[in-house]
């Protein structure tokens, strides 16, 4: 786990910074100076530019990772990164056409709320376009263990790039059109740039003669395309339902209060982003014993750290609506505690999403995302007509929690492994100690002053308490080493 959590914690500095930075965007600069309406209608944008995304990556991405490892020869690989350039390129080339075809049909149906919003449709397909290229080449690099310029193009730069346009367009040097474009030729700018450094740490040669198993290969794209585009719709067909049922300035208020819930998710994202080669690589070589100590390792280190953001959060989140004072979104505050406990149970489990794409079960990952997607949709549906913009954080919560639950009964039968230990139950203890110890602790200075206190105080509490008690081997060598360097 040495390099995993090096890299790891590397990656979890540029997710903390973009977090940060995210942070200023949605909860200071878009209200401020786009206003809800415009805000709902970036948020809106990129998120149904995701939904579309995994259709032209076809999996491809996920196959690098799956078979890269698997191959010996610079031949075979050469073979396996052109693969997966070809397959999006030939579905761009036959989905462009589809999509203006019925681009009138397309943008009438999505902004049925707003027609006057509808020209900004042309967006969708440009950012899908990018992003799933970028991810191709991100997967590129990820094989090679170079996770962390990847990552930081990834997850800081599309943040930076925002608020560099949101500052742009308060001086007046932008107008919204000018904002628009420039968005998306900031996509463009990223993809570039990782082509250039995949090619780079790479160095493949174009190689049109496939192994055997290109069939294999094929099936695999397949399914886990399939499954991308149904996790896609989990991830978004909230934001999507509510500018179709209520209105886009719902989904400003929603989209902050599901951002600040997914901080919950910045350990996890920063360690997935180098441990899922290193799973397929324990697979393909048949290291059982090792997969397992991957497994409850990731799952301990991640349930300590997103406890710890989980309680930052919650014991603070009064205060965050307050300091943002905006009109409108503090009805997110109850969203935020329910969407971070089903983010707080997908960091506990591991990486089990990992073990499952990268092995002989992973096909598995298209019926539960099927069977998730389904779900999503038919839960938004009735609780966001029924309880409107609450609705949804409930159905985030109760897919994941169904989902995670069932990802784990697979594991334990077919490895008979599991991600939790005694550990676990302990972190769980400290946590709701913690919790219970701060919730009732009320400050009257200042939002932010509040928050700071507050913070440092759970911080160090929180922190001394699981050192002292030893719950995560690797976070106490961590802290050992830092102690020592510092």
């Amino acid at each position: 786990m040495g390099l995993v959590v090096r890299q790891s914690f590397l990656n979890l500095i540029s997710i903390g910074v973009a977090f940060l930075i995210g942070a200023v965007n949605t909860l200071y600069l878009y209200p401020t100076f786009l206003g809800s309406k415009f805000q709902g209608l970036v948020i809106a944008l990129l998120a149904i530019s995701n939904l579309i995304q995994p259709f032209i990556s076809f999996g491809t991405q996920h196959a690098v990772i799956r078979y890269y490892s698997k191959y010996t020869r610079k031949n075979d690989k050469d073979g396996l990164l052109t693969l997966s350039i070809l397959i999006p390129l030939v579905i761009v080339l036959i989905f462009v056409p589809v999509f203006y075809t019925y681009y009138d049909d397309i943008r009438q149906y999505l902004f049925q709320s707003d027609q006057s919003l509808s020209k900004y449709a042309y967006v969708i397909l440009f950012i899908a376009i990018s992003t799933s290229f970028f991810e191709v080449f991100y997967s590129w690099l990820r094989v090679k263990l170079k996770s962390v310029f990847g990552n930081f193009l990834k997850e800081l730069y599309p943040r930076l790039l925002i608020a560099f346009l949101l500052i742009f367009y308060s001086i007046g040097l932008l107008n919204f059109e000018s904002f628009v474009l420039f968005l998306i030729y900031g996509y463009y700018l990223r993809l570039l740039i990782v082509i250039v450094y995949s090619f780079y740490v790479n160095k493949p040669r174009l190689n049109l003669k496939f192994k055997t198993d290109f069939n294999e290969i094929f099936k695999y794209c397949l399914l886990i395309f399939l499954s991308g585009a149904a996790s896609s719709i989990i991830l978004d067909i909230d934001k999507s339902m509510l500018s179709s049922i209520l209105t886009v300035e719902n989904v400003a208020y929603y989209s902050v209060a599901v951002f600040i819930a997914a901080v919950i998710e910045i350990p996890g994202r920063a360690m997935f982003q180098i441990l899922s080669p290193v799973v397929a690589s324990a697979i393909n070589k048949n290291q059982m014993k090792k997969l397992e100590d991957l497994l409850k390792k990731s799952s301990t280190n991640l349930v300590l750290v997103a406890s710890l953001f989980f309680l930052l959060i919650n014991l603070n989140i009064d205060d965050f609506y307050n300091m943002l004072n905006q009109d409108g979104y503090s009805i997110g505050i109850p969203i935020v505690i329910i969407v971070s406990f089903g983010k707080l149970y997908s960091m506990s489990i591991g990486c089990i999403n990992n073990i499952i794409s990268n092995s002989k079960y992973y096909y598995y990952t298209f019926w539960f995302s099927l069977f998730s997607s389904v779900l999503a949709v038919v839960l938004n549906i009735y609780l966001i007509s029924e309880f409107g913009i609450i609705g949804a954080a409930y159905a985030t919560l109760i897919v994941l929690a169904i989902m995670n639950s069932l990802k784990i009964y697979l594991v334990k039968v077919k490895f008979n492994i599991h991600p939790y230990s005694r550990d676990t139950i302990k972190i769980i203890i400290l946590s709701v100690l913690t919790y219970f110890v701060f919730s009732n602790l009320q400050l009257g200075f200042q939002p932010v002053i509040n928050i700071i206190i507050k913070s440092s105080l759970v911080l160090i509490l929180y922190t001394l308490s699981a050192y002292i008690f030893k719950l995560s081997d690797d976070v106490n060598i961590f802290i050992d080493k830092f102690n020592k360097n510092w």
